[in-house]
């Protein structure tokens, strides 16, 4: 089981990440203006940036886990279910999303340093 402050903290430790609240109770996670994951605390839920493919596979998979987002799924959002998802592929799936919004420098350099987001 993964809690919301544990999604949260992972998706923190990518390089130059932030959190900003939005749309009054939801925090979204940015790399400048650029959102690649939300969610809300308490909801037991969050949405992650993925491209259309990874949700097709996800949705396939797990569909216990994972769904197609509200208002952004068609565009490959998924939601993820924190208490069934697989912490080691959280991990991954935030780190695939930050890398589709991230500038492309930073990807380099993070990938560079073989680097990990922290554990969940």
């Amino acid at each position: 089981m993964v809690t919301f402050d544990q999604f949260l903290s992972t998706a923190l430790a990518l390089p130059r990440a932030t959190e900003r609240l939005t749309w009054e109770s939801t925090v979204t996670l940015r790399v400048g203006e650029k959102i690649f994951a939300m969610g809300t605390p308490g909801s037991g839920a969050a949405i992650v940036k993925a491209s259309k493919e990874d949700q097709a596979e996800l949705l396939a998979a797990e569909p216990e886990v994972y769904s197609s987002a509200p208002y952004v799924g068609r565009h490959g959002w998924v939601l993820v279910q924190l208490a069934g998802v697989d912490p080691d592929e959280l991990r991954d799936l935030l780190t695939d999303a930050w890398r589709s919004i991230a500038p492309k420098k930073l990807v380099r350099e993070f990938e560079a340093t073989g680097s990990t987001p922290e554990t969940l």
